[in-house]
């Protein structure tokens, strides 16, 4: 079995996981959400697994001569939605808080039915400038922040679903309760949301200055203001400005909900956007 199968089974296996926490969101039904949790467990252990023998495939081709599967959109969306299901796993490890699941596993199955349906899967020989070990560090480093705003960006949607909610019954236009009622506590969702940022901006910071050094290796120089790192550092200001508001101002609640997902837009525009819309360096990412 190839690892193109292999993905196969996962997106499948995070379709699957997706329906069954939307269904435990109607159902309340505590096997509802187990089964949904074993399914999202078992495409990370394929996915993993479909990585590793990615990786192997690589040295398989002519001219690849072996190399981690992170060098092109294919394989940099397929490891962004592991990434996603990995900092799930953590936060359901130590929270449990099934409902977070209909609201992230959401990104972790488009990732992979965009990778599957629409890109390229073609193993081919690496330009220069991709043949660097910097290249390993930089895409682990920087979607592992990615993967934390994400999980961010889905409990910042519930939380203002959360408190909008509590704001009808409070007024007794709307019946307190219902979906809502399987979601965690508002505070409780604005402190997930401030924990993963809190995950997410160190690994940018890391991302952006290790991609810093992997410039200079291949181009000489450390910066160069191309679209890919200008709007890395955008993306890391709007971050950097989320905490320190919620540092020196208190900033919680509404404001920190709306500015996270701002923040995930802007992640996605720098990871995506970028690499399809604007010509540059990063434009063999594509």
């Amino acid at each position: 079995m190839s690892s193109g199968q292999l993905f196969n089974v996962v997106t499948f296996g995070y379709f699957a996981a997706m329906v069954l926490f939307i269904g435990f969101l109607a159902t309340r039904s505590v096997v509802v959400a187990k089964l949904g949790n074993l399914c999202a467990y078992i495409g990370f252990v394929v996915q993993t697994f479909a990585i590793g023998l990615r990786w192997y495939e690589t040295y398989q081709v002519p001219g690849a001569n072996g190399y981690a599967p992170m060098s092109n959109l294919y394989e940099s969306v397929v490891f962004f939605s592991w990434t996603i299901l990995l900092i799930y796993i953590m936060i359901d490890l130590k929270y449990k808080y099934r409902a977070v699941g209909a609201f992230v596993l959401p990104f972790a199955f488009l990732a992979m039915a965009w990778a599957q349906l629409g890109l390229n899967d073609a193993i081919a020989p690496l330009v220069p400038a991709l043949q660097s070990n910097w290249l390993t560090y930089h895409v682990i480093t920087c979607f592992l922040g990615y993967a934390a705003f994400a999980v961010a960006c889905g409990v910042s949607i519930m939380y203002l679903i959360k408190v909008r909610k509590q704001k009808n019954a409070g007024d007794g236009s709307s019946p307190a309760g219902g979906i809502v009622g399987l979601f965690p506590s508002a505070k409780i969702l604005d402190d997930l949301n401030y924990k993963a940022i809190m995950i997410g901006f160190p690994l940018l910071s890391l991302g952006i200055i290790t991609g810093a050094a992997w410039a200079n290796y291949a181009w000489g120089t450390y910066w160069s203001w191309d679209p890919k790192e200008t709007w890395s550092l955008i993306v890391w200001f709007i971050y950097a400005a989320f905490l320190h508001a919620r540092i020196t101002r208190g900033w919680a609640g509404r404001r920190a909900a709306f500015l996270s997902i701002i923040g995930f837009a802007a992640t996605i525009f720098c990871y995506l956007g970028v690499n399809l819309l604007l010509a540059g360096l990063h434009s063999y990412g594509s």
